[in-house]
């Protein structure tokens, strides 16, 4: 599977989420990059920690190694693994070998409150740079407020430019699939505005 064409592509594409709201690339340095987002679920904080901890049931097959989101497990610990794994096919005469795949891991798990994760997402596995990806989670009127955010640093075979608005169309991809799979949430301005002034789980 061609990763680095179908991330890419992400950004012609729309992240593949017809009017959907998309996130930014906040920061760009030399090496680097962040990408942030945001969205609001119709779900408790418990409701959304439980499907976020279930990627196989919302993550977009097109950006797996196996082709299938249900090969896709997370365990919420530190040291635990956003895995993949990779079934073989069996051949005339020979058996099949399954493989594995680690997207990321876990090193912050604060149930109902912040998950993070650190590892070379899709394209970027094969190359000496690593992102951290904070998620958080803020109770709001109604439902729940997650706000996504990537950052990336070292070294890499992709222009910034390049490399940067393609991995956040992909990440918005995954967090609006994931508000899809919850509930679209509508909040007030005022919610909205506060968002932008929110931590990121580190107090």
């Amino acid at each position: 599977m061609n990763f680095r064409a179908i991330w890419l592509g992400a950004v012609l594409a729309g992240a593949g989420l017809t009017g959907a709201a998309h996130g930014e690339v906040v920061k760009t340095t030399a090496d680097g990059f962040v990408t942030r987002d945001t969205a609001s679920v119709a779900a408790t904080p418990m409701e959304t920690w439980l499907m976020l901890i279930k990627p196989g049931q919302w993550w977009n097959p097109e950006h797996s190694w196996s082709g299938d989101a249900a090969n896709m497990t997370l365990t919420p610990q530190a040291g635990g693994c956003f895995c993949e794994r990779i079934p073989g096919k069996d051949q005339p005469g020979a058996f099949a070998l399954e493989g594995s795949a680690m997207h990321a891991m876990v090193v912050q798990a604060f149930p109902l409150h912040v998950l993070r994760m650190r590892g070379g997402l899709g394209p970027l596995q094969g190359e000496p740079a690593t992102g951290v990806l904070t998620i958080t989670l803020k109770p709001v009127d109604g439902g729940t407020r997650i706000m996504w955010e990537y950052n990336v640093g070292g070294p890499m075979r992709y222009t910034i430019d390049e490399i940067a608005p393609a991995v956040d169309g992909v990440m918005s991809e995954q967090l609006h699939r994931l508000q899809q799979k919850l509930g679209a949430l509508t909040e007030t301005r005022e919610d909205k505005e506060s968002s932008e002034t929110d931590g990121d789980g580190n107090d």
